[in-house]
This record gives C-alpha cells, sequence and structure tokens, in this order.
C-alpha cells in the first residue's frame, strides 16, 4: 500500500510540474489517503503484535 501511495505522489508531481493542475491534485489526495490508511494499518499491526507478544 505505501507503494502505491508513493506511485500516487510521483505522478503528482510530474503533473504538477506539466502543468495539470486538477491531476496533480486528485493524485496527490490518492496518495494522502493512502498514506494515511498505511499509518492506520501499521499502528494496528504493531499494537496487535505487541499484545500477543504479552
Amino acid at each position: 500500500m505505501l507503494g502505491w501511495a508513493l506511485t500516487f505522489f510521483i505522478i503528482a508531481i510530474i503533473a504538477g510540474v506539466l502543468g495539470f493542475g486538477g491531476i496533480a491534485m486528485a493524485t496527490a489526495g490518492i496518495a494522502k489517503l493512502l498514506f494515511f490508511i498505511f499509518l492506520v494499518l501499521f499502528a494496528i499491526s504493531l499494537i496487535a503484535g505487541l499484545v500477543r507478544r504479552a
């Protein structure tokens, strides 16, 4: 999932450089959403691992 977020981030940067503002904002939003989903799932996995170990 982090790979997808990075891919959309790179697409957003390229679109922004080329002047496609709408596409850049859309892909940046998708990248941001995927990154936060990744962070939430990572935190859940980390907590589950600590609880399982105890």
